[in-house]
């Protein structure tokens, strides 16, 4: 599959995978930042979010599919790759089962399974007709009935789009997601040693990562290292946007 993505800057390559119901233009702009420091950065759309296209199979072996095709088709070798959550859960996928990077940064998630807790998220969606309703503030109303944090509400509904026809669509594969959304919280297999530097981070007022999911992760990622950012959430890029440039571009060098 060939996925959309935006690029900025020159230099090493970093490559930046989002999380579920994310775009790469979510990450944008901590990309355009992250480029100033002398890096090529790839942001990706996913299958089945953004501009990629869409699929049946979502999962985290076409995923790391997707991303090796990716680097083929565009002649990118050694980069740095970096995902936040279900990018994250991608990326570790594809180190296990591929070689072309340098490293790796996994932002607040771990290769352990997490049980599914967006059905609020999914319940909003299902509710919303994109028949009837005439303004984004239609959407809204119907979704905060779902979702009542504003940021998570505004995140989601940045999926909305108008059409050339003057109707309304989504920028996320609803049906597909809800079908697999089980899919995203699998367990990561550590089933060979990496022993190419990696990095975890996590936000510390996320609850994702405990000190126990660390050692998970290094049995994996035997040279991985944990990060710690204060004051960020599971959103890390959003709620500490310096600081994650920081580690990054710290890392990456």
């Amino acid at each position: 599959m060939e996925l959309f993505f935006r690029k900025t800057g020159e230099g090493k390559p970093i490559v930046i995978l989002h999380g579920v119901f994310g775009s790469s233009d979510n990450l944008f702009t901590v990309s355009k930042n992250i480029a100033e420091a002398g890096f090529e950065v790839f942001t990706l759309d996913a299958r089945n979010h953004g501009q990629s296209p869409r699929g049946t199979y979502f999962n985290y072996e076409v995923m790391a599919e997707d991303l090796d095709e990716f680097l083929k088709n565009n002649e990118i070798h050694e980069p740095v790759l970096v995902g936040h959550s279900m990018g994250g859960k991608t990326v570790m996928t594809y180190a296990q089962k591929y070689s072309n990077f340098s490293k790796i940064i996994v932002v607040d998630i771990a290769p352990r399974f997490y049980p599914t807790h967006h059905d609020h998220i999914l319940a909003g969606l299902a509710a919303i007709n994109l028949h009837e309703i005439q303004s984004r503030k239609d959407a809204e109303e119907i979704f905060s009935q779902f979702v009542s944090d504003f940021g998570e509400k505004q995140f989601i509904l940045k999926n909305l789009y108008r059409t050339d026809e003057g109707g309304f669509d989504w920028r996320i594969n609803v049906p597909v997601i809800s079908e697999n959304i089980y899919l995203v919280g699998q367990e990561i297999l550590m089933e060979k040693k990496v022993t190419k530097p990696a990095l975890l981070i996590r936000g510390s007022e996320s609850s994702y990562i405990s000190d126990a999911d660390f050692q998970n992760f290094k049995e994996g990622f035997p040279k991985g290292e944990l990060l710690t950012i204060e004051g960020a959430n599971h959103w890390v890029h959003a709620t500490k946007p310096k600081e994650f440039v920081d580690a990054v571009v710290n890392f990456a060098l």
